[in-house]
Parts: structure tokens; sequence; C-alpha cells
């Protein structure tokens, strides 16, 4: 009977502790996390949702190093259940591959930040404006309102085009004349119209004028200026045209097709 006694009060001793192990561990395990989530908001550019992905993450884990400690303090062998635990996390892994390869790849955008909010880029084969950036996927808005969603992993794995991430471009033309014209005074015609418009940028190099090429119908003429990023496409569309109608007015014929324009659409 005082052997019984004995066994009953150990064991009844030993879940005591047990519980407040997990109970005063369950506190600790919810502090360190704060101080870890707040240190990590200090960062600069440290992304909200993140710290909230973290929080959860950290605590669980915490939380089951805690709860283990609880048990094996109740004689419970926790051995058994590290074993399934890795089973679980194993046969959850295998299942949600996908889903946890997105979940990766959103923690590193969101970390490294390759493309950001209310930026146009091209990326996994679709240009767009980023509208949002979460764990799992990127909402992206084409220049014709559409909307794409994206799984994060296809954006990592795929080669990221970020036009809007520099304050300034280079607009890049090639105008064909005719062999018949002058050389020299094209030139000077295109430099004129690019010098009168107030978007061109002196740095980081003046406007360009070269010959490119001579081709079967044409000599085609390069020329370059750098804009705003905000500019790019305004001064694309209005240089094409200020230039056809100054070769119109001095007389220049530009073969068929009239203008080549090098540019992707982006």
């Amino acid at each position: 009977m005082n052997i019984t006694m004995e066994m009953v009060t150990q064991y009844t001793i030993q879940i005591l502790i047990g519980l407040v192990i997990f109970y005063v561990g369950k506190k600790i395990a919810r502090i360190i996390t704060d101080i870890i989530i707040k240190g990590l908001d200090k960062t600069p550019n440290f992304d909200k949702t993140l710290g909230k992905f973290f929080s959860s993450v950290i605590y669980g884990i915490l939380l089951i190093v805690v709860a283990l400690a609880a048990l094996a303090q109740m004689g419970v062998q926790t051995t058994s259940f590290i074993a399934v635990l890795g089973a679980v996390g194993l046969a959850i892994g295998l299942a949600f591959k996908d889903s946890l390869s997105n979940i990766s790849s959103g923690i590193m955008i969101i970390l490294f930040q390759p493309i950001r909010i209310d930026e146009f880029v091209e990326a996994a084969g679709v240009s767009g404006i980023v509208e949002e950036i979460n764990i799992f996927h990127t909402v992206m808005k084409t220049p014709d309102n559409k909307m794409i969603i994206l799984g994060n992993s296809s954006i990592i794995n795929s080669n990221i085009i970020n036009y809007s991430r520099k304050e300034t471009r280079r607009v890049d033309f090639v105008f064909g004349i005719s062999y018949s014209d002058n050389i020299q005074v094209a030139k000077d015609t295109i430099l004129e119209v690019l010098n009168s418009d107030e978007r061109v940028l002196l740095e980081p190099d003046l406007p360009f004028v070269a010959v490119k090429e001579l081709a079967d119908s044409s000599i085609n003429l390069v020329a370059r200026v750098w804009v705003k990023s905000d500019d790019y496409w305004k001064v694309n569309f209005d240089m094409i045209e200020k230039v056809k109608i100054r070769f119109d007015q001095v007389g220049i014929t530009i073969p068929f097709p009239q203008v080549e324009m090098n540019t992707k659409a982006h």
C-alpha cells in the first residue's frame, strides 16, 4: 500500500511539474517569439506578412520543444513522438512540396525584394505591375488590365526584368532613310527633335545618333536618349511621330517599313 501511494505521489508530482513546465515554457516561447519578431521589425524593408509567418513558425517550433520537455518530465518516452513527428513532417513535405516551394520563394521575394509593389516587371513570361506579394503567390496587373496570379516559385525560378527599379531608362530608335537622302541632314534633324524635348535627359549621356547599318533598301540610323522611367513610353511614341513629321518637312524619305522599333513591348 505504501509503495502504491509513493508511486502515485511520485507520478502526481511528475505530472504537476510537467504541467508547470508546459505552462511556463509556453509563456517563455511567446516572449522569445515576440522578441525575435520585434528585432526583425526593426530591419529595413522587413515585410509584415513575413513577420506573421515567421512568428507562427518560431512559436510552433518552440511549443513542440516545450511539449516534449513536459512529456519527458512526466515519464513519457518522447523518442517515439519525435520519430512520429519526423514521419509526419516528411509526409507533409512530400504532399505539399509545391506549396512549400511557393512559401520558400515568397520568403526570398519578400526578403531580397527583386520585385516590389507598384513596380513594372517581367517574370515567368508575364509583364505587368506588381499589385500584391504574399507568402504563396504574387498578383500582377497587365497593361491591358488583366489580373495574373503567379506562384512565387515560378517567379524565383525565372529571369526577372525590373523596369521600374532604376530612375532612368534609355530609349532606342532605328529610323530608315533613303540612299538618296543626305545622312548628315537626317542625323541633324533627328538630334534637333530629340534636343527639343524637355523630357530628354542630358545624363548619363547626351542624345546620340549614328549610322547603324546599310540595309538593302535603306540607311538605318540609330538614335538613343535617356529619360525618366515614367516617361519611357510617352517619349518613345512621341519621338517616332515628331521625327516622321520633321522628315516630311525637310524632304527626307523614309522607305517602307517607315520606322523600326527595337524595343520590347513592356
